[in-house]
C-alpha cells in the first residue's frame, strides 16, 4: 500500500463529479411526485365502460373534481402501499388499502417476482446451469460457428423464458478465452453474450419480468400474443446469430478487421484453451437441468390459452385441459419448484432456506419497482386523470391504421425505456395508458404488450444505463464506443423487423 503527501499550503484538486443516472426506484419516486403535481393541473374526466370494463370510444366526458388537498396528500403518502395491496371500491372506483372491492395493487406480481427469484437463485446455487453451459461450450470448441450459435440460442431461450440477462455477466471468463482460442476477438464474445440473451428478452414470449408484468397491467393473459412473439423470436434470433457469426468469420479470416482489436497475449498461447477440461455433468446436475426445463415448460403450458391460440378466436371456449393460471398460481409453482430443486440437489434444510431467502432478497428491487410504478397509476386513478390522458393520446392515434398504431406504440416506448431501464417498472407504468388505446384502434392488447417488450428490449441492447451492456463490455475489455460501432447495423435491421412484425400482428387482429 502506498501513501501520498502534499506540500504544506497546497490542496489536492477535488475529483470531478460524474453524473450517475439514478436508479429505477429513484426515477419512479420522481415520477410519482411529478404525476401528483400534474394531477392539480389536468382536469378529471372519464369514459363510459363496456361490459368488459374497456373504455368506449367517443364517450369521454369531464367529471367534477371532488378531491380535497388532504385527500390528494393522502394518496401521495399511501402510493406505495396502494401499489402493493390497494383495493378498488366497486362503486366510486377509488383505490385505498381499507376499501371493499377488487384488488388493484400488484401484490400477486410482487410475490411472483420474489418466488421466481428464489427459484433462480437455488438453481444457480447447485452449479448445474453454469456447468451445463460450460459443457456445451467445451464440446463445441472445435466448431466455432456452432459454438457461437449454441451459446446464443441457449442464452436467447433463457432470455425469452425468464429474462436471463444480468446472469450472463458470470460467463465472460469462460466465453472470452474460448473465442480467442478459436481465432475470434473479444467483440465476438461480447456479441454472443449480450446479443444472445438480449434478443431473447426483446422477444419475451413468457418472460415473467417483462411480458408477465405487462400482461397483468394490460389485464390480459400471459399467453395472449404468444404466437406472434414466438415467430418474432425465431426470426430475430436467427438474424442476430447470423450477424455475429458473419462478423466472427470475417475477423478469423482477417484479424485486421476486428473492431475491438487484440490485447497483448490474446493471440499468443491461447490455443491451450482448446484442450482445457471443464467438470463433467453429474447425474445430479442432469436431473436438475431436466427439472428446470420441466418447470418452465409447465409454466408455459399453464398460462397459454390453447383454444384461442389454436383456433385464432379470442373468445373461443377453453379446452378442458387448460389451466388458465395467473400470478398467484405461478408464485406457488416456483416456490414449490425451488424447494424441489433444493431437495434433489441435497442442499440441506439450512442451506436451502438461506438460499431461498437470499434469492427473494436479490429480487426485492424489481419487486419494489413494480409496486412504486403501480402506485403512480393509483394517483392517476384517484384523481381521475387517467382517462383524460388517454383521451389526449386518442386524438393522436385516431384515424390511423391498426398497423401504424402498433408502430407508434413501439416508437413511443423507446424514450420511456431509456428513462425507466427496469422492464417491470416501465410495463406497470405504461400499460394502463397504452392498453386501452388498443381497444380504440381495434387492435388486440397483446400486440401493445409485444410492441412495448420489443421497445424495451431493443433499447437495452445498447443504452449505457443497463448493467448488462456496460458491465459486459467492461468484463470483456472492449470499449463501449467500439461496441456501438459493432452493433448499430444490427439495431437498424432489428428496428425494421420489429416494426414489420408488430404491424402485421396488429393488422391480423
Amino acid at each position: 500500500m502506498s501513501t501520498t503527501t502534499t506540500e504544506p499550503g497546497t490542496e489536492e484538486p477535488a475529483p470531478k463529479s460524474r453524473f450517475t443516472f439514478p436508479s429505477a426506484l429513484t426515477v419512479l419516486a420522481i415520477v410519482t411526485v411529478a404525476v401528483w403535481l400534474l394531477a392539480f393541473l389536468v382536469p378529471p374526466g372519464a369514459y363510459d365502460r363496456n361490459d368488459k370494463g374497456a373504455p368506449v370510444q367517443g364517450s369521454y366526458h369531464r367529471v367534477p373534481d371532488d378531491q380535497s388537498f388532504v385527500d390528494r396528500l393522502n394518496d401521495l403518502f399511501l402510493a406505495p402501499v396502494n401499489g402493493l395491496y390497494g383495493v378498488q371500491d366497486t362503486e366510486s372506483g377509488q383505490v385505498g388499502p381499507d376499501l371493499t372491492g377488487e384488488l388493484y395493487g400488484s401484490a400477486g406480481v410482487f410475490l411472483f417476482v420474489l418466488a421466481i427469484g428464489a427459484f433462480i437463485t437455488v438453481v444457480f446455487a447447485t452449479g448445474a446451469l453454469d456447468r451445463g453451459i460450460g459443457r456445451l461450450a467445451h464440446k463445441l470448441r472445435e466448431r466455432g460457428a456452432m459454438l457461437i450459435a449454441g451459446v446464443m440460442v441457449v442464452f436467447s431461450v433463457l432470455g425469452t423464458v425468464e429474462g436471463f440477462a444480468e446472469e450472463t455477466l458470470g460467463f465472460y471468463g469462460l466465453i472470452v478465452p474460448l473465442m480467442l482460442a478459436l481465432g475470434y476477438d473479444r467483440m465476438t464474445a461480447v456479441g454472443a453474450i449480450i446479443l444472445g440473451a438480449g434478443i431473447g428478452v426483446l422477444c419475451s414470449t413468457v418472460n415473467p419480468f417483462a411480458t408477465g408484468v405487462a400482461s397483468s397491467a394490460a389485464d390480459i393473459s400471459l399467453g395472449d400474443g404468444i404466437v406472434l412473439r414466438f415467430a418474432m423470436w425465431l426470426v430475430l434470433t436467427g438474424v442476430t446469430v447470423a450477424y455475429v457469426i458473419r462478423y466472427a468469420r470475417r475477423v478469423q479470416k482477417d484479424p485486421e478487421r476486428s473492431l475491438s482489436g487484440f490485447l497483448p497475449g490474446d493471440r499468443d498461447g491461447a490455443a491451450a484453451e482448446r484442450s482445457g477440461e471443464v467438470p463433467e455433468l453429474t447425474r445430479l446436475h442432469k436431473a436438475i437441468l431436466v427439472a428446470v426445463a420441466l418447470v418452465f415448460a409447465f409454466m408455459i403450458f399453464s398460462v397459454v390459452p390453447w383454444s384461442s391460440a389454436l383456433t385464432g378466436d379470442a373468445d373461443a371456449e377453453p379446452y378442458g385441459f387448460e389451466l388458465g393460471w395467473s400470478f398467484p398460481q405461478l408464485a406457488a409453482l416456483f416456490l414449490c419448484a425451488a424447494v424441489l430443486v433444493g431437495l434433489v440437489a441435497r442442499m440441506g434444510e439450512q442451506r436451502l432456506s438461506s438460499t431461498v431467502i437470499q434469492g427473494a432478497a436479490d429480487f426485492i428491487s424489481p419487486a419494489l419497482v413494480i409496486v412504486l410504478a403501480r402506485g403512480v397509476t393509483v394517483i392517476m386513478n384517484n384523481s381521475r386523470i387517467t382517462d383524460t390522458v388517454l383521451h389526449s393520446i386518442e386524438g393522436v392515434v385516431k384515424g390511423t391504421s391498426s398497423a401504424l398504431f402498433a408502430i407508434i406504440v413501439f416508437l413511443v416506448n423507446l424514450p420511456l425505456a431509456f428513462l425507466i431501464p427496469s422492464t417491470s417498472g416501465h410495463a406497470t407504468l405504461a400499460m394502463p395508458i397504452l392498453a386501452p388505446l388498443a381497444d380504440f384502434a381495434g387492435v388486440s392488447r397483446s400486440v401493445v404488450v409485444t410492441a412495448w417488450a420489443a421497445a424495451s428490449g431493443w433499447m437495452n441492447l445498447w443504452v449505457p444505463t443497463t448493467a448488462v451492456t456496460i458491465g459486459g463490455v467492461a468484463l470483456a475489455k472492449v470499449g463501449y464506443d467500439k461496441y456501438l460501432r459493432f452493433v448499430w447495423p444490427l439495431l437498424a435491421i432489428l428496428f425494421v423487423l420489429i416494426c414489420g412484425f408488430v404491424a402485421v400482428g396488429a393488422a391480423l387482429t
